[in-house]
């Protein structure tokens, strides 16, 4: 009766998303990349979701068998287990990273001289303004720099963030609902909004904070939408009391806290004067993860009393379950590599982009992951995914709202949503601030083909073709400047 519309409204998801995120072409002259890389985070962070959600769900074995002799079947519910395999995923980035030093691979983050013959040329790369505009200064080869043994160790702390921001969104989450915890985790784009301009010093206008706005707004709606679903089916909530909600939301804005600080973190050590390639930052965080997680978390979640064998989460048994259960081994290994793109993804959006968008990015999962499961419940196996609900309509107007703070935000490119006074402005006139952005943006582009234009020098100063009689005085003078800023 209503898959009919459903479909509709799935690919109504995805064009709308996609559309949205189209306006983010113009935030840079070549932001075409940008698009991409962001619809990829999009497209492996839902499916990273979905398959920890599934995984959550299977059911095995740990070699043992009951009184009757038939194996011991049990609920693979293992969320360390998880957090320990995203770890292991995001090592793979050393493995990438060294891979793109030793063949001199074009990726983001790594610029690369070419011959002596050619000229020292640095290859202009598309980043952040900040970033871009350190490079011009500077003039140097960031991967041509070697990296100090420090940076390793320095790299340990968006790892121990990571971690804690983790453990303590998932002891907040029992004693919330899912609704719940999924409202408050997207609130963590307020903390990451004000560190980048308290902290990291990048001004954000009047429109970004409009644009932040809308997307706390959207988090709230769909939060309270599954809150209503929730009720509306008569399984209500957690049977918590005052005193153990209470607690429960500061764990986890605590958790959302920490988990801005690594955003913003991971934006600063990208963008210092000895910045780290996105793969390093990736690929250490993974080993320092791993690190803390086999000396620290996972001693912890044995020793603390929980449902697991008496453990709050058994690494025997998970390992034993792991084994002996070919389903669960199969979802790790596409769970494994979901996770890696994502963060991937996710720290290459932030690169190029910002650490903001890196948190509303992490907004647009709950919806998209939504959208994912009607499709799995109604197209694929109605074993999984979730149903449609009276509330669902409710749901959408939530990511309508997603899609309006996101264009605010992206304003003034073509294609956003600017606040000039309209009905759907609320009465908001940001045209002086939209003007002396363009301005500014302008010069930013002028800028930038200077400096493509000064490189271009350097390459033909170094070239024998200069010595040929036949060129004339005023390009050898041009091809001069050039030489002049080496």
């Amino acid at each position: 009766r209503i898959s009919i519309p459903l479909g509709s409204i799935c690919v109504c998801i995805v064009l709308l998303t996609i559309a949205t995120m189209s306006n983010l072409a113009n935030v840079h002259k070549c932001g075409l990349n940008e698009v991409i890389l962001f619809l990829l985070a999009i497209i492996f962070g839902t499916g990273c979701s979905i398959c920890s959600k599934t995984m959550m769900g299977l059911h095995g074995t740990n070699g043992t068998v009951d009184e009757t002799g038939i194996p011991t079947v049990e609920l693979f519910q293992k969320p360390l287990f998880q957090t320990f395999g995203m770890f292991i995923g995001m090592m793979f980035g050393l493995i990438m990273h060294w891979f793109v030093l030793a063949f001199k691979i074009s990726f983001p983050g790594y610029d690369f001289d070419q011959d002596a013959d050619e000229g020292d040329v640095e290859i202009p790369t598309e980043k952040t303004s900040l970033t871009s505009k350190m490079k011009a200064e500077s003039n140097v080869d960031n991967a041509s720099k070697e990296i100090p043994l420090w940076m390793y160790f320095f790299l340990a702390i968006p790892a121990i963030f990571d971690l804690a921001a983790t453990a303590l969104c998932m002891m907040g989450l029992q004693y919330l609902d899912v609704s719940i915890y999924q409202m408050l985790r997207g609130s963590g784009i307020i903390f990451v909004a004000l560190m980048k301009q308290h902290v990291l010093k990048d001004h954000l206008h009047q429109y970004h904070w409009v644009g932040v706005f809308w997307n706390v707004v959207s988090v709230v709606i769909v939060g309270g939408t599954a809150m209503l679903a929730s009720g509306g089916d008569g399984e209500g909530s957690n049977n918590s009391n005052t005193s153990e909600t209470f607690w429960g939301v500061c764990l986890l804005m605590s958790g959302a806290f920490i988990q801005a600080v690594q955003f913003v973190f991971e934006e600063h050590v990208m963008t210092m004067d000895i910045p780290a390639p996105p793969l390093l930052l990736i690929g250490m965080e993974g080993l320092w993860g791993t690190i803390l997680s086999i000396c620290v978390m996972y001693p912890l979640g044995y020793y603390l009393p929980g449902s697991d064998h008496g453990s709050y989460e058994d690494p025997f048994n998970t390992w034993a379950m792991f084994t002996h259960s070919k389903n669960i081994q199969v979802a790790f290994f596409i769970y494994f590599f979901a996770i890696f793109f994502y963060n991937l993804f996710a720290v290459l959006v932030t690169f190029k982009l910002s650490s903001v968008w890196h948190a509303i990015l992490d907004n647009f999962r709950p919806i998209t992951v939504w959208g994912t499961d009607l499709f799995i419940f109604y197209y694929i196996n109605p074993l999984f995914g979730e149903v449609w609900t009276q509330w669902s309509y409710l749901q959408i107007f939530g990511m309508a709202v997603l899609l309006y703070g996101t264009a605010i935000y992206n304003a003034p490119n073509a294609g956003s949503l600017l606040l000039e006074g309209q009905w759907w402005a609320f009465g908001i006139n940001l045209s002086s601030e939209y003007e002396q952005v363009k301005r500014e943006l302008e010069q930013a582009e002028i800028d930038d083909k200077w400096e493509a234009k000064r490189q271009e020098f350097k390459v033909r100063t170094r070239s024998s073709f200069i010595e040929s009689p036949r060129i004339s005085i005023h390009t050898q003078a041009l091809r001069g400047i050039g030489a002049q800023h080496n």
